[in-house]
Parts: structure tokens; sequence; C-alpha cells
């Protein structure tokens, strides 16, 4: 079972999140556990203060070292990237961070446990990134309020890649990405509709000119919409 535990500020923002579709089915099918802690768990001031003004000046708040240091500790057993045991990672969700794509969601459904901070503010203090964190994962060249709303995608793209997750076996490695291109066209009943009709091929039978019209269909929306795929 892959445990994924979320560090957030806002453990509420997740009550709901996780009961429907595939992320509910692999839950009940026990290939999945999914927790959200409240950061402010493990601050030892009275009023469980979690951010601070940044040195130097400027604007907003940044999120302490220390209580996501502390978190990290309770949940993972250790305090330092070096000491995060094999098949274990400690992801920090922030517009710096590497590209969140299918071979990193494929990387990540592979581990043991996944432990992911949210970020908020103007950011985290950066020595989480240079000496906790194994990865440091952004889902865009966006920014976001903070990373729950990130959270949400890399689970969901992580969760579907689990073996039993899927209604099939072959979903996954039948979808975008997966080949490193888009996936092909999907049409359904009825073949016409208001003079647009299914590619005729699709109504054949026929396996092998079907496969061939799908990879080059493929192919060809993927020059259209992400040519960067290609190269």
């Amino acid at each position: 079972m892959l445990r994924v535990d979320i560090i957030t500020i806002f453990p509420d923002f997740f009550r709901e999140a996780f009961d429907y579709g595939i992320v509910r089915r692999a839950r009940g099918a026990n290939l999945v556990k999914l927790e959200a802690h409240d950061l402010r768990s493990w601050t030892s001031d009275k009023h469980h203060i979690v951010d601070d003004r940044p040195f130097g000046g400027g604007d907003g708040m940044v999120l302490k070292a220390e209580p996501i240091f502390a978190a990290v500790a309770a949940l993972v057993g250790a305090n330092r990237r070096e000491q995060v045991p094999n098949g274990r990672r400690v992801i920090l969700l922030s517009p710096q961070g590497r590209r969140f794509d299918q071979a990193l969601a494929g990387e990540f459904a592979a581990c043991d446990q996944l432990v992911l901070i949210s970020g908020r503010y103007e950011g985290v203090d950066e020595r989480v990134a240079e000496a906790l964190v194994t990865d440091e994962v952004s889902i865009g060249d966006y920014v976001l309020s903070g990373g729950e709303a990130a959270a949400l995608v890399v689970i969901d793209a992580i969760v579907r890649l689990l073996p039993g997750a899927l209604g099939s076996e072959t979903s996954a490695t039948n979808e975008s990405f997966a080949e490193g291109m888009l996936d092909y066209p999907h049409y359904t009943r009825p073949p016409e509709f208001e003079g647009l009709s299914v590619p005729e091929v699709l109504l054949t039978g026929h396996h092998a000119e079907i496969a061939r019209w799908r990879r080059e269909a493929a192919l060809n929306k993927t020059r259209r919409n992400r040519p960067d795929l290609l190269k």
C-alpha cells in the first residue's frame, strides 16, 4: 500500500476531496492511504505560529522551517534529505520545482511513502528545499495561492498508476504521455451528430487498421497541440 501524507495549514481542504472516483476506489481497495496533517501540530508556541516575515524585507509571509522539519521527522523518521529511507520521498510543492509529468508520477507511484509539503503565502523557508526534501515539484509555470490544489493534482496522477486502481490493466498505458505523445481522439455513439461523423475506420472492426489510424491521429494531435513532446 502506498502511504501519502500531506503537510498543510488547511487540512480541511482535503476533507471530501478523496471521496470520489478512482481515488476513492483505490482507498477502498487498500491500494493507498491518504492523510492530511495540520502543520500547526508541530509548533511549540501557544499561538501555533507557522509563518514569519522574510529576512531582508519584502511582501508577504514565509512558512517557517522548524515546524516543517519536525513534521517530516515525525512522519518519515528523518530531518535531513540524506536520512530519508529508500522507497520514501519528501516532496515540496513549489513554483520553483521540477515540472511534474507522467514519468515523475510513475516514479512516485512506485514508492512506499510520499510526504507532500503544501507551501503558502510567499513560500517556504529555503532551508527546507536545501536540506530536507528529496524533490521540489511544480505542476506548471503559474502561481497558485497554495500547494493544496497542486497536491490533489499530484495524488490523482499517481493513484491512477497504482496496479488495480483502474478498471483495465491497459488504461494507464494507453493514455496521453504514456508513450511520449498525446492520446488518440475518442468517439462514441451516435456515429453522426449535427453533420459531424465518426471516422469510418473506427466502425470497421478491423483492429490493425484501427490501431494504425489511432497512432497516426495521436501523432497529428501531438504535432498540433504539443509539438514540444515530439522533440
